[in-house]
């Protein structure tokens, strides 16, 4: 029986290789967002865009705010004029209907018993939901 032939491998060339390889694959993570291009933000629509709604847009500001609704005009004045360019809507059931292709993901900020019925038509629609806790308050809603 004969036994395989190892190469030998000097320890520049392994320490040359590992360097190569590690760093290949740590480069992509050391670039900024912003290098591969628009289609790597979401699009993002808030329901309930007072109160704690603004904390919750607040962070996605790095990601395109596509849509804004709460029933409270007054308690929204704030986000509404900060995303002026987004359009602005009442019910998120509107908001759902017609701005389904432009949306990516969903924050939902209402008052807690509101929480399931938004969550679950955005779900049914396919998109991706954060949702204050709770999220449901029986078993049935959920």
């Amino acid at each position: 029986m004969t036994t395989p032939q190892i190469s030998p491998i000097r320890r520049r060339e392994f320490l040359k290789t590992a360097t190569l390889t590690g760093a290949g694959v740590a480069f992509p993570m050391v670039l900024p967002r912003r290098v591969f291009g628009a289609n790597e933000r979401l699009n993002i629509a808030a329901i309930g865009s007072g109160g704690k709604g603004q904390v919750d847009i607040d962070g996605c500001e790095s990601q395109n705010i596509v849509a804004l609704c709460d029933v409270d005009s007054s308690k929204a004045a704030h986000m509404f004029k900060r995303h002026a360019k987004a359009p602005k809507y009442a019910d998120f059931r509107k908001m759902l209907e017609k701005e389904d292709k432009h949306i990516d993901a969903v924050t939902v900020s209402t008052p807690d018993h509101t929480h399931a019925t938004a969550a679950a038509m955005a779900i049914r629609l396919g998109k991706h939901v954060y949702c204050q806790k709770p999220l449901t308050h029986s078993v049935f809603e959920a």
